[in-house]
């Protein structure tokens, strides 16, 4: 028998993507997030217009 596992995304941050031309706060904050260890990154969120900094989590 086969286990099989659900991959689930936690945001750890969001930020508009209105921000100031030649700033990325979301590259920035998942690079820190990514020295710390965890594997985070940025997906856009096209209804809401921002970018999301997303890990993900493994479920049973």
């Amino acid at each position: 028998m086969t286990a099989t596992t659900a991959q689930a995304r936690t945001v750890l941050q969001w930020f508009p993507a209105g921000g100031p031309r030649g700033s990325w706060p979301a590259e920035e904050y998942a690079a820190a997030q990514r020295a710390q260890g965890t594997k985070a990154q940025v997906v856009m969120d096209l209804p809401t217009d921002q970018f999301l900094v997303v890990t993900e989590t493994t479920t049973p």
